[in-house]
């Protein structure tokens, strides 16, 4: 395993446009969402090129470098509160707006902050979207509750459809010369953005 983290490269992929971020720390129960659905996907082989997948855990800096290499989309995957039972998965659209600021902690996590303090660092931010699960248990603990374990499956298919809508498709123009468009996906949200994304960042997570 690298030392900055395990990831996972599609065989191919041109240096990465898509960024998969699995966000959580494991040793927290449900809070280990993220990084359990980033490591099933990477063990996937139908992928399309281009996408990146890597479980970033409570790495915030490490996050925060990475999209400095100036990629064209993020999903988030983590555990957020929210309306609903646990194990409830929602997807989020998230933008500059939606962000307000954050204190940028380099030995922790927090979302919210490591997207808003983007534009410091030098980069900018990417189509964002979140995709998060609702969870029944945050106390120390290695594994997921049954009803967030049973959630895995079902935000790895957003994750799929996510990249599946943002990925270029090449067309046909004038004269036959081929033409790139990009299909942006649609997020489906239980609550607003903003109120979704700055409670997930309440509490950052550190070692």
């Amino acid at each position: 395993m690298p030392a900055d983290g395990p990831s996972a490269r599609v065989p191919g992929a041109p240096g990465g446009r898509m960024l998969v971020a699995g966000i959580g720390n494991i040793f927290l129960g449900d809070d280990g969402f993220g990084p359990e659905v980033v490591r099933r996907l990477g063990d996937r082989a139908d992928l399309a090129p281009g996408v990146r997948v890597v479980d970033y855990g409570i790495r915030g800096m490490h996050l925060a470098y990475d999209l400095l290499d100036g990629y064209d989309a993020l999903v988030l995957v983590d555990a957020c509160p929210g309306e609903g039972p646990p194990g409830s998965v929602t997807v989020l659209e998230v933008g500059a707006d939606d962000l307000g600021e954050g204190e940028f902690d380099a030995h922790g996590m927090n979302p919210v902050a490591v997207l808003a303090n983007l534009g410091q660092l030098g980069g900018t931010l990417p189509l964002t979207f979140v995709v998060g699960c609702l969870p029944a248990d945050l106390g120390e603990g290695i594994g997921l509750s049954g009803a967030v374990a049973a959630a895995v499956p079902e935000a790895m298919d957003a994750v799929l459809a996510l990249v599946r809508r943002s990925r270029p498709t090449e067309t046909t123009g004038p004269a036959g010369a081929p033409v790139t468009a990009t299909t942006t996906a649609s997020a489906s949200a239980s609550a607003p953005v903003p109120a979704a994304v700055e409670a997930a960042a309440t509490e950052p997570r550190r070692t």
